[in-house]
């Protein structure tokens, strides 16, 4: 034990050594100027577009003038004036706006000048010791620029090291001195720039992560209810791919004699087919949910749901409170099992939408079945009741935006006129798909 402390000390020692080695001593004069202000900053959100271009420096201008300020202050400290004091007080701090380390040593070395004093070489006349009132608030001026510009332990390093300066002043001397005042003065000052930098550093950190995370849920959702597309349409493609193989295997039994090239090639289909279908269930089985309820169809041996059975979904919604109206135009046609599940799956999660953010308004569903295609548009009027905290972050557009892609067509989603919503589709359908659905 007696030996361990005097190696923790001696380690502590060398960490503190080398961080003000780091931070103070080495590149101290390095290039390093004070950044603009960013397009982001409030400050420039606050100001007119034709402004910001030179906003952008009103920093560098602030710093130029305070320096300026504080060696006409020191200029005028007695009646001659006083030239030297006057360039001690303004040189380190228009020099922070380049190095700011060297300038707090520039300032810090004046200081040192300054508190020379005592030994009798009386350098310039003043009445505060060993900071005339110019340099006191120059020191701190630099003292705060290089605090926001730099790391909180190089702040610290400056404060102790200013703080010992002083007090090594006032046990060298009798003479009152203002050292209290410029280690209480300073320690506010920097400790609230240090702090202020901090918060909008952490701020920044918890945008930039709030940002990364929204990002990366929209991508998980995507993921989600693309596999959940996928795992609608897997009865879809089962179904035809079903039908090839039974046709597959009967077609040689409805001809007589059939040869025996024919027979193998319809045996080949067949085993492709099957193949087929078993790479199929692989498939659903990689996009699975971890939540099967999840989906709409609470049994998963339902048939996927069409056009046809929007009824069924209308009375639902009618008896959950929101008002429905229903309109067909065109030419009513079986159309491709995809289609109708897809343009299905949409007409209910907008009517669902509209139960979450506009209870009590009055929906419209309309179908328009052209030449090329089908048409859905989906609208709701406003809400009439209280509109209750919802999780959702637009999940169920994204799968609506999904459903489209995947079929090549268009939407449209927004604000409506009357301060409502409204979803417009258009699916475009082959006419050879139409024929092969009916």
């Amino acid at each position: 034990m007696t030996e361990t402390i005097p190696r923790t000390e001696l380690r502590l020692a060398r960490s503190v050594l080398s961080g003000l080695w780091e931070d103070l001593i080495r590149d101290a004069f390095a290039f390093r100027p004070l950044p603009p202000l960013g397009t982001s900053h409030r400050l420039m959100r606050w100001l007119p577009a034709r402004v910001r271009p030179y906003a952008s420096r009103l920093p560098h201008a602030a710093i130029t003038a305070c320096a300026g300020f504080l060696g006409a202050l020191g200029f005028g400290h007695n009646s001659g004036g006083n030239v030297l004091l006057a360039a001690f007080c303004a040189v380190p701090l228009a020099l922070s706006l380049l190095r700011p380390v060297g300038a707090w040593w520039l300032s810090f070395a004046v200081g040192i000048a300054a508190g020379a004093d005592a030994t009798g070489y009386d350098f310039y006349f003043y009445d505060t010791w060993p900071w005339p009132g110019p340099l006191f608030a120059a020191q701190i001026a630099v003292m705060a620029v290089v605090a926001a510009q730099t790391r909180p332990r190089t702040a610290v390093q400056m404060l102790v090291l200013t703080a010992a300066f002083g007090v090594t002043c006032d046990a060298v001397s009798s003479r009152t001195s203002d050292t209290l005042s410029m280690v209480v003065v300073s320690c506010l000052v920097v400790g609230t720039v240090v702090a202020t930098r901090s918060l909008l550093e952490t701020r920044q950190q918890v945008a930039v992560q709030e940002s990364a995370t929204v990002e990366e849920r929209s991508r998980r959702t995507l993921l989600e209810e693309r596999a959940t597309i996928a795992r609608e349409l897997h009865d879809v493609v089962a179904h035809h791919m079903s039908v090839i193989a039974i046709q597959a295997e009967a077609a040689p039994y409805r001809v007589e004699n059939p040869p025996e090239e024919l027979a193998k090639s319809f045996a080949t289909i067949r085993e492709n087919a099957v193949a087929a279908l078993t790479e199929l269930r692989r498939v659903l089985g990689v996009v699975r949910a971890d939540n099967p309820d999840a989906y709409a169809d609470a049994d998963p041996e339902a048939p996927q749901p069409t056009l046809a059975t929007l009824d069924t979904l209308f009375a639902g919604v009618r008896a959950a409170g929101l008002t429905v109206e229903h309109l067909t135009t065109g030419a009513v046609r079986p159309l491709p099992p995809g289609v109708e599940l897809s343009a299905y799956r949409i007409v209910q999660e907008a009517l669902s939408n509209a139960l979450r953010h506009a209870p009590g308004s009055t929906a419209r569903v309309e179908l328009a079945y052209v030449l090329g295609g089908i048409g859905l548009r989906i609208v709701n009027g406003p809400a009439t009741q209280t509109v209750r905290p919802s999780p959702g972050v637009g999940h169920g557009l994204l799968g609506m935006r999904e459903r489209v892609a995947m079929l090549n067509g268009e939407m449209t989603a927004g604000a409506a006129e009357d301060g409502g919503y409204e979803v417009a589709v258009y699916i475009p359908v082959d006419a050879g798909a139409v024929e092969a659905a009916a």
